[in-house]
């Protein structure tokens, strides 16, 4: 392999999200060349992965990419799929990033002398530092038991999912009850279909809580701001599914104990399949309490930042469980019971098959201090709690950028002085 004759860039910037043009951004303050590699189009997860009646989950204020800071009337909203887009839209448009789209990176490995040796699907090229930041939503996670079940049921990820007429007549199973899977329950229910819910360990938060948003409160109490290295239990922050809750129509709390009151019917969490038979683990009750748990711990922690400020506003009601399962159903057949369509919302995979360098755990997860790896000049942007909470989100973007472009901007003055 020869790599003198390729063209050469100083930085490379492999994905054009929020969290890459962000980099991308502040490079750009420093007259660091760069390019950015985008296999899609810029936002894609944004544009084409997202159903039709998505809304983020945290208010608009939050977005606050660099320079680029949310504007608009409703700052306690919470922006529609659309106009996500045209936000981010704006962003890229008001610095015009060195933007390449539909170029795939299909491997990146150490070159010899330093840098590094990428190949892609318009040619090859080298680079002195590299940041990877193409999310971790690669592969759609569905389990290998979904192929035991009947063909006449039919199958989706959460990621095909746009609107409920794209199923069929008939209920819908939805499973997992992260952020994904009870918004698109909520999507089944308001349309009036008959929608069933496998229940699993992810934890729930309050939306409105003594007259304020619980983020506000979250966010002023300095919750947000707490790293992973002074987190009192940074292996459950790493591994614990975020927080559910809803943006719909102004923002609303999602408590399934309610909905099972008004026809949602809930399970635990799925053990297997084969044909039309369905088994589930006999841990609803113990993953709704586990939730609730969840939301009391988040109440009480707003309590103690309102009584230690003094601040005077109404108080809650006492938290109620309005419901509980009779029994744990642990088998359904689910043509005896109408299901015609399942919906998977388990999560995904990252892909980081591409990247030959030695920067991967042992399950392939990236090892890094705040998105710096051991490796030189090789970085990841855009991952949940790069830093802080707020990693990976709007909020937290801004943050971790400036802090990479100047370990980057270090690396490349140290080069140009050696």
């Amino acid at each position: 392999m020869t790599d003198t004759i390729v063209p050469h860039v100083p930085v490379l910037i492999i994905g054009g999200g929020q969290a890459g043009l962000s980099v991308s951004w502040y490079l750009m303050q420093e007259e660091i060349e760069h390019i950015v590699l985008e296999r899609h189009r810029k936002f894609e997860s944004w544009r084409n992965n997202r159903w039709d009646s998505f809304c983020l989950v945290t208010p608009n204020w939050q977005c606050r990419l660099p320079g680029w800071h949310y504007k608009g009337a409703d700052p306690d909203g919470f922006m529609l799929r659309q106009e996500i887009v045209d936000y981010l839209d704006g962003f890229a448009e008001s610095f015009s990033p060195p933007l390449r789209e539909g170029v795939d990176v299909t491997h990146v490995s150490p070159r010899n002398g330093g840098g590094y040796w990428i190949e892609t699907s318009s040619g090859n090229l080298t680079a002195d530092q590299v940041v990877v930041a193409t999310g971790g939503y690669d592969n759609p996670i569905v389990p290998s038991y979904a192929a035991d079940l009947d063909a006449s049921i039919l199958q989706m990820h959460s990621r095909d999912y746009r609107r409920p007429s794209q199923l069929p007549d008939g209920g819908t199973l939805i499973v997992g009850t992260g952020q994904s899977g009870v918004q698109i329950m909520d999507d089944f229910h308001l349309e009036g279909r008959l929608v069933h819910l496998a229940v699993g360990p992810a934890p729930r938060s309050p939306r409105k809580y003594r007259g304020r948003d619980a983020t506000d409160w979250l966010y002023d109490a300095g919750t947000y701001a707490v790293t992973i290295d002074t987190h009192p239990d940074p292996i459950k922050a790493l591994t614990q599914t975020n927080h559910y809750m809803s943006g719909r129509h102004g923002g609303k709390e999602i408590d399934l104990r309610k909905y099972a009151l008004e026809g949602v019917r809930l399970y635990g969490s799925v053990a297997g399949a084969s044909g039309t038979m369905m088994t589930f683990l006999p841990d609803l009750e113990n993953n709704l309490d586990d939730a609730d748990r969840s939301y009391l711990g988040i109440r009480k922690q707003i309590d103690a930042w309102i009584a230690a400020q003094a601040i005077e506003v109404p108080e809650e009601p006492p938290f109620e469980k309005v419901w509980r399962p009779a029994q744990e159903i642990t088998e359904v057949d689910l043509a005896e019971a109408g299901v015609t369509s399942i919906i998977w919302a388990i999560g995904f995979r990252p892909d980081y098959s591409w990247l030959k360098v030695d920067c991967l755990d042992e399950r392939g997860k990236p090892l890094f201090n705040r998105g710096v790896t051991k490796v030189p000049g090789l970085y990841f942007i855009g991952l949940g709690w790069l830093n802080t909470w707020g990693s990976g989100r709007f909020l937290g973007i801004d943050e971790d950028s400036r802090y990479l472009s100047e370990q980057i901007v270090g690396h490349q003055k140290n080069k140009l002085a050696a």
